[in-house]
């Protein structure tokens, strides 16, 4: 298991890009969460298997049809906070 935090930066916010990320999350077993932040940014906490995450994060990146990823940044650990599903933060 590995831990990612991960924010996103560009036309990342108003383009479904939360539901897109849940969708992905879901899709790959990874658990934590995505919210919007006041900044324009998106910020996501994610853990999986290593495999899984990477793909993961690969799918972040790209984004949404609708948005514009300008700019990631991804810090793994091993700092495994053990989320129970992938969720949606306000």
């Amino acid at each position: 298991m590995k831990h990612a935090d991960i924010k996103v930066f560009g036309r990342v916010q108003g383009v479904g890009f939360r539901f897109y990320t849940t969708k992905q999350a879901r899709s790959l077993g990874i658990k934590g969460w995505v919210k919007n932040m006041p900044d324009g940014s998106v910020h996501c906490e994610a853990e999986g298997q290593e495999s899984a995450l990477n793909d993961f994060i690969k799918a972040v990146k790209k984004g949404p049809v609708s948005s514009k990823v300008k700019d990631t940044k991804v810090e793994k650990s091993d700092n495994i906070k053990n989320y129970k599903s992938f969720e949606v933060r306000y």
